[in-house]
């Protein structure tokens, strides 16, 4: 796969996850609009996330059934629909349907990943999951810096038509661009598909993968929905504008994706997983001093980014090379964990930090890093079962 495609399937994973994480930089300029109470805002964020969570379970096993460039092409144009409605709604209700529909079809990503990792040969899997996965990381942080922008200047509605016209437009490249894939053995059925993800919860590597991945994602929506809450409110008072740029600190820890992808390649999985496992938890550190130092905050914005990106690059080449033959599958039942962790961190930040203030969501924050820590320090040390 040449270097223009990587990027287009990045682009397409960027724009596409980008409809989940747009809402957390205008959290309360949305909720007001839509008469959502301050304390329930952060279910405009996990709406998205348990979209996210049924399109896992139903939709990404449709990658080892059909053509995945189809797939994702329609997938896109779904979640046009969803970001359009959004874009539209006058009332909280129309919105969380809006964005539960844009999640679900947002799980284009995976397919993308696994068509990514099923037309690379085996020695480059590692570099290309990391090329898409950076793409992916580039719309989650980056969709604060543009959402900030568009938010600041026309409202938030104009982001979610932005991400309605891109998706439309990438959905058209897909098409035109990518090649079909070419399968070898037989076809497999979608009950089949969908019956297998049942069965992986029975291995050791992926049942840790994924409670790491639940964790980790856990402690990264705890910064990034609750982020925008702080800094909008005193002694900061940031405009939207300012809060998205913190995004750009977050695009410079995820450019680590990459890299991550190349050490998995050389076999380097597991300690680096530790290593940033451990950076996550004292990245939060930093992240604690926000209501004395925004400088303190973007370095454990950074280090947190690049952490979690190494983390999760590692886990999904290391699923993909136990499972070639289901790529869709091992990756979509993994993320599963991401979406429920995802989802616990943005519902549970807006809630601590409405009661307890910024040190009660850092120390959430910092409580499940240390989780999937302990996670990944069991699975390294306990035995293998015979």
């Amino acid at each position: 796969m040449n270097v223009w495609r990587r990027l287009l399937l990045s682009a397409v994973g960027g724009v596409a996850v980008s409809g989940v994480y747009a809402a957390q930089p205008v959290l309360e300029p949305m909720g007001r609009s839509l008469g959502v109470p301050a304390g329930l805002t952060g279910w405009l964020v996990a709406a998205g996330q348990f979209g996210y969570l049924a399109g896992l379970l139903l939709l990404v096993p449709l990658g080892d059934v059909v053509d995945r460039r189809r797939l994702i092409a329609g997938h896109l144009a779904v979640t046009a629909a969803g970001a359009a409605l959004t874009a539209s709604a006058t009332a909280g209700w129309a919105a969380f349907a809006g964005l539960g529909a844009a999640g679900a079809f947002a799980v284009v990503v995976q397919t993308t990943v696994a068509y990514a990792a099923s037309v690379s040969p085996p020695a480059e899997r590692g570099r290309a999951i990391g090329v898409v996965t950076s793409g992916v990381v580039v719309g989650i942080l980056g969709a604060r810096v543009v959402t900030g922008a568009l938010a600041e200047n026309w409202g938030w509605r104009s982001v979610y038509a932005v991400l309605a016209v891109l998706s439309l437009l990438l959905a058209a490249l897909v098409l035109a661009v990518l090649p079909p894939e070419e399968r070898a053995g037989p076809p497999v059925r979608y009950r089949q598909a969908v019956g297998s993800l049942g069965g992986l919860f029975g291995q050791r590597v992926f049942l840790t993968r994924g409670l790491t991945a639940f964790f980790l994602f856990a402690s990264f929506g705890t910064l990034w929905s609750g982020l925008s809450l702080p800094l909008a409110g005193p002694p900061w008072e940031l405009s939207e504008g300012r809060i998205g740029l913190f995004g750009l600190a977050g695009l410079a820890g995820a450019l680590g994706a990459v890299r991550a992808g190349r050490w998995a390649d050389a076999g380097r999985a597991a300690p680096v997983s530790g290593g940033a496992l451990v950076l996550l938890l004292l990245s939060w550190a930093a992240i604690a001093q926000l209501p004395r130092s925004l400088w303190l905050l973007a370095v454990g914005i950074v280090v947190l980014d690049f952490a979690v990106q190494a983390v999760h690059v590692s886990s999904q080449h290391l699923l993909t090379t136990v499972r070639p033959d289901r790529p869709s599958g091992v990756i979509g039942g993994y993320m599963v964990f991401y979406s429920l962790g995802s989802a616990l961190g943005a519902a549970a930040t807006t809630a601590l930090f409405t009661a307890h203030g910024w040190t009660g969501s850092s120390l959430l924050g910092a409580g499940f890093a240390a989780c999937a820590l302990a996670v990944w320090a069991a699975d390294r040390w306990l035995p293998s079962r015979p």
